[in-house]
């Protein structure tokens, strides 16, 4: 039985469980809120430059492939992809930086001139990675994190003991140099958490990192969201913007329908793409499942304060991709997750899409995008805003030797506030909630409603977590347990 599905919110998990509900042949509608669609994903544009206001690394490109496969197309149906080489620099000081090639073999020749030995030992430690990847990206990630079973498997059992240590402990077994166990640490920042605090089989990011690569859409991540757009209108899904919801309408326990601007719009089943704890505000208090003590409990993925910037030159000595951990991680982690507050000396991060894209700027001028990982809920104004800005601008100039400051053609910022106001993100977090032991799989959110039948949940604040590949994932997870409601003709709930 073919059904009428209202989707709430269309980032990427929303897009993507569109595209497969409509393959089953319902009838499904996307309602943003906001003018454009994307969510985080959405794009920016100001005289002649253009920015991804949200992700930007385009990592585990089999993920995205495995997505559109299951409309029997590619990626290159929609659109193009360029790997970057190098992949980023990282800045640790005044020509002290260093880059990470396109290909491992190269990256090893990397260590092995900065650590002896450590070339062989950094191929050793991928291929773990990779069997890992092989394990969690391929089979467990798709799996809906209704039972720990989920996670028993012959390939897990043998890799228990991953789950009991953390990957900077492990790293740190194995590497000395102090700046190759910050690169090798970085790519779990992706899920949310610190490195010694996310289990050690979560290595697999690495390989995500050295094994696959960085790639980017040639005119930015803002291509995925549009070819994932056309995807779904080709399949009939209809995308309405300027749609804010008031209400969630439950009926004897039974999601019925969304008002919207106080106009009813009955559907047989809702599945929301907007953030898990706002989307529970839009029910009655006896229809939630999450109390507000469960979410304060939640470890969350930090917040961000993000400055998209013009310049009226080409920015020199740069790549794509920039790190810069000329500062203290440890000092600036716990500012994010121990003692919240604005950090003293934060790390930050910058993207020049037109060192790739030529038309991300106006000829002879350079799109730069930089950002500082903040803890979600911290005060934000426009005075600390400006006081940052100073900081990570002057680090920037010292670090790459050239003065820029005077070429800012101009300046957006954004950050918590904006997250709040734009996507309802609870605390103005940015990536949603970290993926501790305590917070992975089944121990998250769940996607479908235990409380309210017809009433779903997707994103990266249920399974499997934060990031994009991960939210392409939620959106099959979430339609797939649709689908098996909608053919059992039942749809069980605990009240």
């Amino acid at each position: 039985m073919k059904k009428t599905i209202a989707i709430i919110g269309s980032g990427f998990s929303a897009l993507a469980a569109a595209c497969y509900l409509a393959q089953q042949g319902n009838s499904v509608t996307v309602y943003e809120k906001n003018e454009s669609i994307g969510g985080r994903a959405r794009q920016f544009k100001k005289e002649g430059f253009t920015f991804d206001m949200g992700p930007s690394w385009y990592w585990m490109p089999d993920v995205f492939e495995r997505f559109f496969n299951d409309f029997n197309k590619k990626t290159s149906d929609y659109y193009e992809l360029i790997k970057l080489n190098p992949a980023y620099r990282v800045y640790f000081g005044v020509e002290d930086f260093i880059s990470i090639c396109d290909n491992l073999e190269e990256i090893k020749t990397t260590f092995e001139n900065i650590e002896t030995g450590s070339g062989q030992k950094l191929q050793k430690f991928i291929d773990e990675a990779k069997s890992n990847y092989d394990i969690a990206i391929k089979d467990l990630v798709y799996r809906p994190g209704i039972s720990p079973l989920e996670l028993i498997t012959v390939q897990t059992t043998l890799k228990l003991n991953q789950f009991f240590s953390t990957v900077s402990r492990d790293i740190r077994k194995v590497f000395k140099d102090e700046r190759l166990i910050q690169i090798l640490e970085f790519p779990v920042l992706f899920l949310g958490a610190k490195p010694d605090k996310t289990p050690s089989f979560y290595n697999f990011m690495n390989y995500a990192d050295f094994g696959l690569g960085t790639w980017h859409p040639k005119t930015g991540m803002f291509d995925v969201i549009k070819g994932i757009e056309k995807l779904a209108l080709e399949l009939g899904v209809t995308i309405k913007t300027n749609s804010p919801i008031d209400k969630i309408v439950v009926e004897n326990k039974t999601a019925v329908g969304i008002t919207i601007k106080d106009q009813f719009i009955k559907a047989d089943i809702i599945l929301s793409g907007a953030d898990y704890h706002h989307t529970e505000t839009l029910l009655n208090k006896e229809d939630r499942k999450y109390s507000e003590e469960y979410w304060k409990s939640r470890v969350f993925a930090p917040s961000s304060l993000l400055f998209f910037i013009g310049f009226n030159k080409k920015i020199a000595n740069i790549s794509h991709h920039a790190l810069f951990f000329d500062a203290d991680f440890k000092e600036h982690a716990a500012a994010i997750y121990d003692n919240p507050k604005w950090p003293e000396s934060p790390l930050f991060y910058a993207n020049f899409p037109s060192k790739t894209d030529l038309s991300a700027a106006p000829e002879g001028m350079e799109s730069g995008f930089f950002l500082i990982p903040l803890a979600p809920g911290i005060t934000d104004t426009a005075a600390l805003r400006e006081e940052y800005f100073e900081k990570i601008i002057t680090r920037f100039e010292k670090l790459t030797q050239q003065e820029v400051k005077q070429n800012i053609i101009f300046k957006k910022s954004y950050c918590k506030n904006d997250f709040i106001t734009d996507y309802n993100a609870y605390k103005g977090n940015a990536y949603g909630m970290a993926n501790t032991l305590l917070q992975t799989a089944f121990l998250r959110p769940k996607l479908k409603s235990p409380k309210v039948r017809n009433l779903y949940f997707t994103g990266q604040l249920t399974v499997p977590g934060p990031g994009v590949p991960p939210a392409l994932i939620s959106g099959k997870l979430a339609a797939e347990l649709i689908q098996k409601s909608i053919r059992s003709k039942k749809d069980e709930i605990t009240i």
